[in-house]
Formats: structure tokens, C-alpha cells, sequence
């Protein structure tokens, strides 16, 4: 249990950072507004161009008076409201406004949460996403050189043992095409504009953003039923045991030969793989199932209420995360902690894609055809072995006549 709560952990820490990285602002200090009567000053338009958070109170409530009648003199006024009160109260949500459809969001004319977003998609979530991405790449290269391929260290035996049955190697392969796919069309979405269409050109990054959109949005189904089907099949197998603990204590004897430690059916590496992706691939399905479906699904205003309950933004020095938020935020901070939640699992299926191919000889064989070799079985999943094996020696007690379940 240790480990999923690290894992939620992380998750609640990862959420905490989104919505401080797009709804966050430093406060500046309150300027003295007396030399304008209330009105905003030099100060007010100098911080909100730098980003900061202001008490814009003083602007939020000059939305004019539905009351008023024309003056009758020169200087009077020309009618309940003018033009930059009439603006005022469309920005905060305080004009009457009457829309020809009753979807939600339809009356919402301004919002400021644009730009935030925007601003945060195209600067940090690019710069870190990518870097992220990167990093993990170069660490990999730099374990394969020192480390080279992990070899069966008694050699092949020439024996084979059933690794994997045909509907667990079809879950597999479902969640991770899928994912390979919702992968490249999202970094496409993402970094498409300033990586490829300045060499496609206009016509060419419009048809292949197009495709990406399409197959994105349909093959999302897919990666939900793997997800569900991997989780059913394995999640028995992968809860933690005391096993765990001597495998992480010598690094799973990747880094060291002859130091291979026992392991059921999945080591603790693996351990830390599923459960990666089956938190991380649930929140990504749920953000994605508010973006495939707009304004219906809203996720962000009650779980920041429950966070802020717990006081959990003062553990890392922010402020009261926000609650009120509009039909467009909720899709923003959807759209940003998908991405984020899909950067930090690609990092993770990288790893695995590694260990999976080149990083280990006879590796890929368990989802290849199922049957992996039986030295590499012993060294990496002893235990597991162990259990098979006693099965398969144990005298059948049914009735004669009667087969025995195939391994």
C-alpha cells in the first residue's frame, strides 16, 4: 500500500503544480487609489501587464446603475451604464445576457482565464514536457552504454514457459498501440506549429493536424479498454508483498550481475510501471472524457474545494487554489493536466519500451508470442517459476479421463 499512496502522492502534488502553474498569480501590493477617486491607477495597469494578481474590486462593481436616467445637463449622465461599465460587467459575469442556446458557457462573453492558459500551454508545458521527454531518452542512452543489454546470464536453455496467455498479450498490445498513438498525435497538437509547420507548410500541418485530431479523439476509446482490461487481468498480481523490498534494496539486478532477486509473476519494477500507468491513465481518460465532452464533464472546481478543505496548497507554500471557476477554466485546466499527466506517463513507457526491446535479451519474447525462455524466467521471476512449476507437478484429483488446464 506504501507504494500507491506514494503514487496518489505524487498524483495530488502533480495537480497542486497545474493549478498553480495556470491559475496562480504573485499579488501585488494595494496601490493607494484616493487621487482617483476609486478608479484604477498607472500602479493597477502596470501589474496586470506583468501578470499580477490585483484587488480589482474597485473595477469589478463600476458596472453603472441599471437606475440612472439622462442628466439634463452638459456633464450629466448619458444613461444607466456606458461603454467601459457595460464591458466591465460582461468581463466579471454581472450583465444580463441572453444567449439562443442553453449549453453552458453560452452567455460567457469575456473571460480572463485565456490567456493564463495559453501563456502556459506555449511556454512551460512545451519547455518542460519536452525537456522531460528528452532527458529520459539521454538517460536511457547513457544506462545502455554503461550497462549495455542485460544478457541471460546461464544462457538460453532452450525451454520455454508460457508467460503470458493470448488476452493478456492482446490488453497489452491494445494499451500500448493506443497509447503510442495518442502519444505522437498529442505531441503533434502540441508542438506541431512550431516544429512542423514551418517546414510543411500551411496546406500539409493542416491536414496532418487534422488526422491527428480524428485519431486522437477515436482511438481514446481503445486506450480506456485496455486500460480496464490490463487492470482486471493483473491487478492481483501487482499489489505489493515483502518480495518488493528486497528487489528495489538491489535494483532489481539491472545494475549489477548475478544479483538477480526474487520476483513473482511481476517484480517491483513492474509493480511501479502498473500502477504508473493505470493512476496516470485513469486521470488522463477522465480530463480526456471532459474534453471530448465540453462543458459536461467538471471535474476541477470540487476537487480544488476538497484540497483547499485539507489545506493541502499550504503544505507547499500556495495560496487557496480557485473554486469559482467558469465553464472555459474547468476546460483549461482539463486541457493542462492531461497534458501534463501524458508527458509524466510517456517518461514512464519509455523506460519500459527500453527494458521491454533492447535493454534486456529475451524480454520482449513475454509479449512477443507468450513463451519466454526458461533460464531468463528463473533469473528474473524465480518465484513465479517455482509456483508453476509445483502446479503443473501436482497430481491431477479429478475424475479419470479428465485434462488438466494448459499453463
Amino acid at each position: 500500500m506504501t507504494l500507491i499512496k506514494s503514487l496518489l502522492a505524487s498524483l495530488c502534488l502533480a495537480m497542486l503544480l497545474c493549478a498553480s502553474a495556470v491559475a496562480q498569480e504573485t499579488a501585488a501590493p494595494a496601490p493607494d487609489r484616493s487621487a482617483t477617486g476609486g478608479a484604477q491607477t498607472l500602479e493597477d495597469i502596470l501589474a496586470r501587464q506583468k501578470g499580477l494578481k490585483i484587488d480589482d474590486s474597485f473595477r469589478r462593481q463600476a458596472t453603472g446603475d441599471p437606475l440612472a436616467r439622462p442628466g439634463v445637463d452638459a456633464l450629466g449622465t448619458l444613461g444607466g451604464a456606458s461603454d467601459p461599465e457595460l464591458w466591465r460587467a460582461l468581463r466579471y459575469g454581472t450583465a444580463e445576457i441572453t444567449a439562443s442556446t442553453s449549453t453552458p458557457g453560452a452567455t460567457l462573453l469575456v473571460q480572463d482565464g485565456g490567456m493564463a492558459w495559453l501563456e502556459f500551454r506555449a511556454g512551460p508545458l512545451r519547455k518542460w514536457g519536452g525537456n522531460a521527454l528528452l532527458i529520459v531518452l539521454v538517460l536511457l542512452g547513457v544506462f545502455y552504454v554503461l550497462r549495455r543489454r542485460i544478457m541471460i546470464e546461464a544462457g538460453p536453455a532452450g525451454i520455454t514457459i508460457e508467460r503470458f496467455k493470448p488476452v493478456e498479450r492482446f490488453g497489452h498490445w491494445l494499451l500500448a498501440g493506443s497509447f503510442i498513438l495518442l502519444g505522437i498525435t498529442g505531441l503533434i497538437s502540441l508542438f506541431g506549429r512550431i516544429g512542423l509547420l514551418p517546414w510543411m507548410g500551411p496546406k500539409g500541418f493542416s491536414v496532418l493536424a487534422i488526422a491527428s485530431k480524428w485519431i486522437h479523439n477515436n482511438v481514446s476509446w481503445a486506450f480506456m479498454l485496455g486500460l480496464v482490461l490490463v487492470f482486471v487481468m493483473w491487478v492481483f498480481h501487482n499489489l505489493p508483498s515483502r518480495h518488493d523490498i528486497t528487489w528495489l534494496l538491489k535494483g532489481g539486478g539491472l545494475f549489477s550481475k548475478h544479483s538477480h532477486p526474487p520476483a513473482k509473476k511481476f517484480n517491483a519494477g513492474q509493480k511501479i510501471i502498473f500502477w504508473s500507468v493505470i493512476l496516470m491513465g485513469a486521470s488522463i481518460s477522465v480530463s480526456g472524457l471532459a474534453l471530448l465532452f465540453p462543458f459536461q464533464i467538471n471535474i476541477f472546481d470540487s476537487t480544488f474545494h476538497h484540497l483547499n478543505d485539507l489545506g493541502v496548497p499550504g503544505w507547499i507554500g500556495l495560496s487557496p487554489l480557485p473554486t469559482e471557476l467558469t465553464p472555459h477554466q474547468e476546460m483549461q485546466f482539463a486541457q493542462a493536466w492531461h497534458a501534463i499527466m501524458a508527458f509524466a506517463m510517456m517518461c514512464v513507457i519509455l523506460a519500459h519500451i527500453y527494458i521491454g526491446s533492447i535493454g534486456m535479451e529475451g524480454a520482449f519474447d513475454a509479449m512477443g508470442d507468450g513463451q519466454v525462455d526458461l533460464n531468463w524466467a528463473k533469473e528474473h521471476h524465480s518465484l513465479w517459476v517455482a509456483e508453476v512449476q509445483a502446479k503443473a507437478a501436482a497430481p491431477d484429483t479429478r475424475s479419470p479421463g479428465s485434462t488438466a488446464p494448459a499453463e
